[in-house]
């Protein structure tokens, strides 16, 4: 029997809710026809947003929403973007696809959707191939409360008030596909551009510098030296993969067991990623103002047969939803720093937790995780520990069992716990120091390694209950965790 461990007399930091957030780039199908058909498609909407879509979205209470990317904010010029939609200038999206981008989803159209969700919207400017002027004009536009030539232009285009703008990038993967930047380079620019990012009335924007490609140390450190004192936030991104190379990523289904185990090994890196970064912010930031923003993250397979590979379409298995599991645990233990987090991406593109085709709409296993683990959200971390063996061959042996546990200001303990085995189950004796005495309630993902959601079975792998399977002990609770499986426990009050 292996012994699982929750202190919650230890609750070293809180949870942010923004770590449960998501990324929405101009990229295949995720804004059209994906979150945005229009106001007069015959698909059920509010002011162009998909009606089902949105609900969904709002289940899983998601916090925050990253747009307009990616790399198409380096190509971003926002004033496209506005006015009357007949006239918006029509561009070529050169990142993904070269597909037409017609410019009808804006920024009023990205603000009412944010509305809609009740989300706070992260908002990434452009400076790969943008200016000052135009990131100043921009902020101005969104925020200012008064008598302004941008302010007078939102006007003129339907919102008199401004909006309330929270999270603003300066710039994204400045070291790749936004610029190809040195980090001293970029460093300099970033401390340029966010002078003219400004507070307007009482808004007040946490200024979000771009930060590190996977590794790469040494652009964190240049940043952290550099320009520390003008970020709010430092980005990371790091996407697991199967292969040695973006080239040959592997299937998204019809996987052997191997790459089971090594593309999980590739998302329990995040860990290591996390706890390097954090050395570095440290040394630079003691107090912990700064925080760790994990704004891209999730598993990329090649793309489905027969789809656009500049649309980056796959399809999403248990697999899927154990990187989400994983992933997201360890997003929480590093609560401490890491104050957002944003799955790529939303709908249709990477690991999305909604995939759509016409009127059809399905959730995928990760977005299962996402309303599992969502009380997880501005709750207190608790001390946790768990037994765990190994499995796997070679360089990809992985832990077998993985958790996390928090508590929410009503006190209920809420444990997420992932079986990484293919193979085993799991006896697991939960020790709960300072739980609840209330009702254990559980629930349980699992199913085949590569099982998945289509538009023909959309219901094929999702939650089941799992209380009854749960029992009360002296000490805690003690239960079976099935092979590859996510299990969530709630202790209430």
């Amino acid at each position: 029997m292996n012994k699982l461990v929750v202190n919650t007399y230890k609750q070293p930091s809180r949870i942010s809710r923004n770590i449960y957030g998501h990324f929405s780039e101009h990229l295949g199908r995720c804004i059209y026809g994906g979150l945005y058909v229009g106001e007069n498609s015959p698909i059920p909407n509010v002011n162009g947003m998909r009606t089902d879509v949105v609900e969904a979205l709002k289940r899983i209470k998601i916090p925050v929403l990253r747009w307009p990317g990616g790399c198409f904010a380096d190509e971003y010029h926002w004033k496209d973007g506005i006015g009357d939609k007949k006239l918006r200038k029509r561009m070529v999206n050169t990142h993904w696809g070269g597909v037409v981008e017609d410019n009808s989803f804006g920024t009023h159209e990205f603000m009412e959707l944010c509305r809609q969700l009740s989300c706070e919207p992260y908002v990434n400017g452009n400076v790969g191939s943008g200016t000052v002027q135009e990131m100043q004009e921009w902020v101005e536009y969104m925020t200012f409360d008064g008598d302004s030539p941008m302010a007078r232009l939102r006007a003129e285009n339907g919102h008199k008030q401004p909006w309330q703008l929270k999270y603003f990038g300066v710039g994204n993967e400045n070291w790749g596909c936004g610029g190809n930047m040195t980090a001293e380079e970029y460093a300099n620019q970033y401390r340029r551009y966010q002078t003219y990012v400004r507070n307007y009335g009482e808004n007040r924007i946490y200024k979000i510098a771009c930060g590190p490609n996977v590794s790469d140390y040494r652009w964190s450190e240049v940043l952290m030296r550099e320009a520390a004192p003008y970020m709010d936030g430092l980005t990371l991104h790091h996407y697991s993969f199967c292969g040695e190379d973006f080239a040959h990523k592997g299937s998204a289904l019809g996987f052997p067991e191997e790459e089971w185990y090594s593309l999980l090994h590739k998302a329990l890196y995040m860990d290591t990623l996390i706890e390097t970064h954090k050395g570095i912010m440290r040394r630079y930031d003691p107090e912990g103002r700064i925080g760790l923003l994990v704004d891209e993250w999730g598993a990329w397979h090649d793309v489905e047969p027969g789809t656009n590979p500049g649309f980056l379409y796959q399809q999403n298995t248990l697999r899927d939803a154990m990187v989400a599991a994983v992933t997201l645990n360890i997003f929480n233990k590093h609560s401490d720093r890491v104050r957002m987090a944003n799955l790529a991406q939303t709908v249709n593109v990477l690991q999305s937790v909604i995939l759509t085709e016409g009127e059809q709409m399905l959730l995928t296993p990760t977005y299962h995780v996402f309303d599992m683990y969502r009380d997880h959200q501005d709750a207190m971390l608790a001390d946790s520990f768990i037994q765990s063996e190994k499995e796997g061959e070679g360089a990809y042996r992985i832990p077998t069992l993985q958790e996390s546990a928090s508590v929410a200001k009503d006190g209920t303990l809420t444990v997420t716990l992932a079986n990484l085995s293919l193979g085993r189950d799991y006896e697991i004796d939960a020790v709960l120091l300072g739980a609840p005495s209330g009702k254990i309630e559980a629930s349980l993902l699992g199913g085949r390694m590569d099982a998945y959601n289509s538009f023909e079975q959309p219901d094929k792998i999702q939650p089941q209950e799992f209380g009854s399977e749960v029992r009360r002990t002296s000490s805690g609770a003690a239960f079976k965790i099935p092979a590859h499986s996510i299990l969530k426990l709630s202790v209430r009050p």
